[in-house]
């Protein structure tokens, strides 16, 4: 037998699915019942239909459901006086028959091969040493004129195994963009977006020491003395200092078409000690920090990158040193955070957060936009 190649028509079939026609040109060869080579070349078309469902597993599937086929003509090599009417009837009968119990079973085997591509999208992704990523559908797929709907929800796994809860709200689909034609477009949520930034945040902390920042004042009392001289007595002289950064709450990422912005949330404790003794607490500060983000797309993850814009809170929380006015001191910390800790922050955040795979589609020419509350990837089809 001889199949050749044939081009695929394929719609959608709102609430359905999808439907597919599929011309089919053949051969058959063998032995004729008089001896020798029979060829009969026929020509076919087989149309399909399968519904987009949801599997038990949270997994998109394509189910099998109607397969017709209608054989258009077929003709054998031998003469007509060998071949009559009421013979070439019972052949293209006989081919009827056949022809459906040869090609739907090859229809349910492309079902599968696109089945296979689904699965690989509810993977489970390691996120660096951070937790695990996997995702699974939230709602039934739903299949309109022009796209299917996928819903994603992304399970968030810290590296201790717990799930970290995260709200289930996507922008509506009325506030998306247009789609651009041969594209395929993901919306990412920034409450997902900021759930992925508190299972990295355990990898944020940084201890700040004199001479890790340069170009800055030295991190010694005698500047802290220096900047609050209600304090200045209380300090031993000429001792490094180390500040001690940590994050208290779950970054927030916020996202507007204007601007896109994560919010930390942290504790700076400054610590020095006199000669010969261990290191102590001098004073806590609760930090709020306001950074800008800039997403790009590299290796199939979504990539930050962060730049400080402005502390928008700095007050005291705790003191051993007694009360004192933070102001003098805020400009200094926020240069400390520029330099020092965003950039810090930027190298744990370099792994990315980890894109659902697209059927095979790469991410590649992506165009990013930003909408209120969420983030639009338009991933273009690459042709084959």
């Amino acid at each position: 037998m001889e199949l050749r190649a044939a081009e695929v028509a394929l719609w959608l079939l709102p609430g359905v699915g999808v439907s597919m026609a599929v011309p089919v040109r053949m051969t058959l060869t063998g032995k004729s019942f008089v001896g020798g080579k029979m060829d009969i070349p026929m020509a076919a078309n087989l149309s399909a239909s399968s519904r987009v469902v949801q599997d038990m597993h949270g997994c998109p599937r394509l189910s099998t459901g109607r397969c017709h086929v209608v054989l258009l003509h077929s003709w054998a090599n031998l003469p007509h006086r060998m071949l009559p009417l009421i013979m070439s009837k019972f052949l293209d009968s006989t081919l009827q028959k056949a022809l459906r119990g040869l090609l739907c079973p090859a229809m349910d085997v492309v079902l599968d091969l696109v089945n296979a591509k689904f699965a690989t999208m509810m993977y489970t992704i390691p996120i660096g040493n951070a937790g695990m990523l996997r995702y699974a559908l939230l709602n039934a797929p739903v299949v309109r004129e022009a796209f299917i709907q996928l819903e994603l929800k992304a399970i968030l796994c810290s590296r201790d195994g717990e799930e970290v809860a995260q709200p289930s709200v996507l922008p509506p689909l009325t506030s998306l963009p247009p789609k651009r034609e041969a594209a395929t477009q993901l919306i990412l949520a920034a409450s997902f977006l900021s759930a992925e930034l508190s299972i990295m945040q355990a990898f944020f902390g940084l201890n700040i020491t004199n001479g890790m920042v340069l170009g800055l004042l030295p991190l010694v009392t005698t500047m802290l003395g220096a900047l609050i001289p209600e304090i200045s007595s209380m300090l031993p002289p000429s001792q490094p200092v180390v500040i001690e950064m940590r994050e208290t709450q779950p970054p927030l990422v916020t996202i507007t078409p204007e601007k896109s912005t994560v919010h930390l949330f942290s504790t700076a404790e400054f610590w020095a000690s006199s000669p010969g003794s261990a290191p102590g607490s001098l004073f806590v500060l609760d930090v709020h920090s306001e950074l800008g983000v800039r997403f790009a797309v590299a290796e199939e993850r979504l990539q930050f990158s962060l730049t400080l814009h402005s502390l928008s809170h700095v007050a005291v929380v705790n003191s051993s040193i007694g009360a004192f006015n933070v102001l003098p001191l805020r400009g200094v910390l926020a240069d400390i955070i520029h330099v020092a800790y965003v950039p810090s922050v930027n190298r744990a955040l370099r792994g990315g957060v980890p894109l659902p795979p697209l059927l095979g589609t790469p991410y590649q020419r992506v165009e990013l936009r930003q909408i209120q509350d969420g983030l639009v990837l338009d991933v273009p089809v690459v042709e084959p």
